[in-house]
């Protein structure tokens, strides 16, 4: 095993917590919705990069940074 360079945690409304979760690359949450999956990767090998699935295809890669810009894109859009 190598470097322990990241942690997960996963918490729901049913007080239900799992932490500590330790990733030397990668990590992912997955969330299925009847037979649907929604899926929140990172990866943390060269540089934090940022993946949101839902179904079998990528709707959005990129930075860390470029996540943030997006988001507050969107918040200013609305």
């Amino acid at each position: 095993m190598g470097t322990i360079r990241m942690t997960g945690e996963i918490r729901t409304d049913y007080e239900c917590e799992a932490i500590g979760f330790p990733a030397e690359r990668w990590g992912e949450a997955v969330f299925k919705i009847e037979d649907e999956e929604i899926i929140l990767e990172i990866s943390v090998e060269e540089k934090v990069i940022v993946s949101i699935m839902a179904g079998e295809g990528a709707l959005w890669k990129g930075t860390l940074e470029g996540l943030k810009q997006l988001l507050r894109g969107a918040i200013k859009a609305r």
